[in-house]
């Protein structure tokens, strides 16, 4: 837990000594330690002629004892860092080397993690045989070099706030092996500079993962002068998108041994080999595949009133579709069936432009339960664009079948993309569609029509108006009202590491849709009344199979979620750039035609 008030690493140094109480018993140089000297011991102890007093002193291992027992109540926490039990146990058997300033020459490793730690102050050039030293999850963000041990050997800023290496470079420790700075704030490709060989010459181990470095072709070109580099994790920044960046790298750097916590063997150094000498290839552009599959669970619309040829009700046609966020600043290509291409796209771009201006009316009483409000609020306030698949008619299994290339320019928006994760919903779309009334002077043709008819044989009546009954009815259909069925989240936090694909199944959980009550017609009210009055309680249920009862039974106490497979697959080579050699191929083709 953090310490409040302190900013330089001297005065959190100090309040951490001061929290193991490294003074107090069973440490120190109390007169309970047998091995202190007799000038540390209070006189008071010891009266004349009271030789028991003797007893109340301990051997240094009887000390440690009560330290190391679990069940002692000076015991040390089971979470307690090696760091704390390093301490507390020399402050037993050599209580004098952390009395005063003296735990500075012994200390070579110091760990103050999470300690609010703003500043590395001239203080902690006191630890004269300081080789470690861990300060993940402060608030530091720049660092004096000259302010380090010379005898630094790990430097680790984990989780800080840094954003500029200048500092840290004017003065760098000579023998520094490992560099850490993942999760800071570094942007390039003003920093890349910093990365050489000039102010790093013993670097063996660099973590810059998840920062905000861009420039994979300058890093490259000055990290390639660090000799003794083995290890490196570039992992979660931008450039890490690029589809080539882990071949580029390795064909690059040849002497690294791990890049990413993943060990480079020779088959893989065999499948880069010559990527190094083809730049052109590490354009800063990502490309990213999203699959849309099967959905299930969506209630059967068909409890929904129908129009008969001579009804007033209307035509009710439902459709269903899923919508997802993709990052602004993208270029897409459908990589569906183009036979209908004009047609889903100007479909898709409506069905849009509802769902942003409707977006206040999508929480219908129906789906309100199904809602997530948090994940709403949070697509009004991120900047994303909302891309729709064809819409589908209903099944037991919808087959969206839609994949869908984004090629993203803006990497940088990609990863804040990425970490925050996509919004998905599934989106009802519901069509009224009415008879159109006829003129007054085709009433009258018809009615003249149906005199004639009347006249005719009655077979050839019936023929005629199953002939009629056949014919499609005009219908005119009003604008189409959305219904957001289900909205979920989904963590896409995998692809900003080593992970390439993304693919799990939304659950939306059940709807709980409410069938309307049907209002029965008068004849068949009369008649069923009149059949109620003669119905004897043993026949309730007659005419129903046991079976089919306990089916539907079972089916009402295991009610089908909603779920949409969906899947985001983040390309790399080889599979991005043999699509992208194909791209340019039918180009070429082109401009020669």
């Amino acid at each position: 837990m953090a310490a409040h008030g302190c900013c330089s690493l001297s005065a959190a140094f100090q309040e951490y000594l001061r929290h193991l109480a490294l003074q107090d018993f069973p440490c120190g140089l109390g007169s309970w330690n047998k091995s202190c000297l007799s000038g540390h011991r209070s006189p008071h102890r010891v009266q004349p002629g009271q030789e028991e007093a003797v007893l109340d002193e301990e051997t240094p291992e009887a000390l440690l004892e009560l330290l190391r027992d679990q069940h002692s109540p000076w015991a040390l926490p089971q979470d307690c860092s090696p760091q704390d039990q390093l301490l507390k146990e020399m402050a037993v058997l050599a209580p004098e080397l952390v009395h005063g300033s003296k735990v500075y020459q012994v200390l070579k490793s110091l760990r103050m993690v999470d300690k609010g730690v703003e500043e590395v102050d001239e203080g902690v050039l006191q630890f004269q045989q300081l080789e470690e030293l861990i300060l993940s999850a402060n608030q530091i963000s720049r660092i004096t070099s000259a302010n380090l041990p010379r005898t630094l050997k790990i430097l680790e800023l984990c989780c800080n706030t840094v954003c500029d290496l200048e500092d840290l470079c004017s003065q760098p420790p000579p023998e520094l092996q490992h560099l850490g700075l993942g999760h800071n704030r570094l942007c390039g490709p003003s920093q890349d500079k910093f990365l050489t060989e000039d102010f790093w010459p013993n670097l063996i181990s660099l973590d810059l993962s998840f920062n905000n470095l861009t420039d994979l072709l300058g890093l490259v070109s000055q990290l390639s002068s660090l000799q003794k580099l083995r290890i490196l994790v570039l992992q979660g920044n931008p450039l890490a998108f690029i589809p080539t960046y882990r071949g580029f790298l390795v064909d690059s750097l040849p002497k690294l041994s791990i890049l990413d916590d993943i060990y480079i063997g020779p088959d893989e150094r065999q499948q880069f080999h010559g990527l190094a000498r083809q730049p052109e290839l590490s354009r800063s552009e990502a490309r990213v595949v999203v699959t849309v599959g099967e959905m299930k669970g969506v209630p059967d619309p068909s409890a929904l009133q129908q129009l008969d040829v001579d009804s007033e009700a209307p035509v009710i046609t439902c459709s269903y579709f899923v919508t997802y966020e993709f990052a602004e600043g993208e270029e897409g290509e459908e990589l569906e069936d183009e036979s209908n291409t004009e047609v889903t796209k100007t479909h898709q771009s409506s069905m849009v432009t509802m769902l942003d201006v409707d977006s206040s009316a999508q929480d219908t009483g129906e789906t309100k339960n199904q809602q997530d409000p948090a994940a709403m609020e949070e697509t009004k306030a991120r900047s994303a664009k909302v891309f729709v698949t064809p819409g589908k008619p209903w099944a037991d299994t919808i087959d969206c079948s839609y994949t869908k290339e984004h090629i993203a320019k803006d990497l940088v928006g990609l990863k804040s993309y990425l970490a925050a994760g996509t919004i998905v919903s599934v989106v009802e779309e519901k069509v009224l569609s009415w008879p159109v009334d006829a003129d007054p002077e085709e009433n009258s043709v018809m009615n003249k029509k149906e005199r004639q008819d009347s006249a005719k044989p009655p077979a050839s009546r019936d023929k005629k108006k199953k002939q009629q009954q056949q014919l499609p009815r005009e219908l005119r259909s009003d604008p189409p009202i959305l219904s957001t069925l289900g909205t979920t989240r989904v963590t896409l936090e995998a692809l900003l590491a080593t992970e390439d694909l993304v693919a799990t199944v939304c659950d939306f959980g059940v709807l709980i849709t409410e069938k309307p009550p049907e209002s029965p017609v008068p004849e068949e009210k009369d008649e069923k009344k009149g059949k109620d009055k003669n119905k004897k309680p043993k026949e309730e249920g007659k005419g129903k199979n046991k079976d089919t009862a306990e089916l539907e039974e079972g089916q009402e106490l295991q009610p089908v979620p909603l779920t949409v497979q969906f899947q985001m697959q983040l390309l790399r080579w080889p599979f991005a750039v043999s699509a992208q050699s194909q791209e340019n191929e039918a180009v070429a083709v082109e401009k020669t035609q």
